[in-house]
């Protein structure tokens, strides 16, 4: 895989997520490097988002783009005059919502521009606007989307694998839960990774919950990341502090003793490799990506997707053995090595000059 620098290449890149999560921590990691290697990127984000003001704190260069639905003409047309404007080789859409975007400011356009989507999601494609033959190539960050990609009709030469890359380097002071939320020093702090928006979301974290024996539930301090910031409560009868959608990752993750990702499958599990990073092991169910991340029993705990009896088995033990925990997470920072910034970057370009070089650019 090439890292070299690539002269005189300009990509537009189309973000339009409201929040700062796991997506918009990757397309910022992506676009440093980028620019690092002499390619100019150019971002259109969302004028409120975390993500734009992130980008011109770095000094990338933005363009703030209202998009607000799939069917959004005002944001085509403003996407379509930025096109023509600025002139790029490539196009490189993020999310679902830019996608569509992208593909209705190129159509009819002189010149083949190459569109790029880097696809997260683990579900299959639906309709041609998702998978549709106008789309150059698709950007799996998992072997999980890459096979529902399969699944969705696409065909192998326009699927390419790029895993997110991972930059969680140890914060000198971890976030303090302990403190912060008044628990008991000996409190096992227990991060767990959901939206937690919906009733129904809160719901199924207290069914999985209320089958962790009682011994177990007593030593917990469980930090919900994602969602709305509420403060302190309890979820069912476990003291909780819902954190809301974190910025500064590192910090937060750093200062857990275990990390549980209890929903379904996805594409692969970004806040699973950063705890890695930082040593923090994890919880999962086999499903989608993540299955390509946790080694069960080296670094972390996998369960089969949907047992929910056996989740509470392996996270009751280990809060209940911290020579156990210490172990796991001693061995996943070499682990999380296989997902670095560079690889994700040099993957990337990949990518670009290929396209470029069967549209004849």
């Amino acid at each position: 895989m090439s890292l070299g620098r690539v002269p005189s290449l300009r990509v537009l890149h189309v973000d339009a997520a409201r929040d700062w999560r796991g997506g918009e921590r990757q397309l910022l990691l992506l676009v440093q490097g980028l620019r690092a290697r002499g390619v100019e990127p150019l971002v259109a984000a969302r004028p409120a988002s975390p993500l734009l003001q992130r980008l011109k704190t770095e000094g990338i260069a933005t363009a703030a783009l209202s998009m607000r639905s799939d069917l959004d003409l005002l944001a085509v047309r403003r996407l379509r005059r930025l096109i023509a404007t600025w002139r790029p080789d490539v196009v490189h859409a993020h999310d679902g919502r830019s996608q569509v975007l992208a593909l209705g400011a190129l159509v009819g356009r002189r010149g083949r521009i190459p569109l790029v989507v880097t696809r997260r999601s683990a579900a299959v494609p639906r309709g041609p606007l998702r998978s549709g033959p106008r789309v150059a190539r698709f950007i799996a960050i998992s072997e999980a989307v890459r096979e529902a990609l399969r699944a969705g009709g696409v065909a192998d030469a326009r699927i390419s694998v790029a895993y997110p890359g991972v930059a969680a380097r140890a914060p000198e002071r971890p976030r303090d839960w302990r403190a912060e939320c008044g628990w008991p020093a000996g409190t096992v702090v227990v991060g767990i990774v959901g939206p937690f928006a919906a009733e129904a979301e809160l719901a199924r974290l207290e069914s999985l919950l209320a089958a962790f024996p009682t011994e177990v539930t007593r030593q917990l301090g469980l930090v919900l990341l994602g969602g709305h910031a509420t403060g302190r409560g309890t979820v069912g009868d476990v003291r909780s502090f819902r954190a809301g959608f974190v910025h500064d990752v590192p910090h937060a993750l750093a200062g857990l003793d275990l990390l549980l990702h209890p929903g379904g499958a996805e594409g692969l599990g970004t806040a699973v490799v950063e705890a890695m990073a930082l040593g923090v092991p994890s919880i999962a169910f086999a499903a989608g990506g993540l299955a390509e991340i946790v080694a069960d029993g080296v670094d972390g705990a996998l369960v089969a997707p949907g047992d929910t009896a056996g989740f509470a088995r392996a996270t009751a033990r280990l809060v209940t053995d911290a020579e156990a925990r210490l172990r796991l997470g001693a061995a996943a920072p070499e682990q999380a090595k296989r997902f670095s910034p560079d690889r994700m970057v040099g993957a990337v370009l990949d990518v670009y000059r290929d396209v470029l070089e069967r549209s004849g650019v």
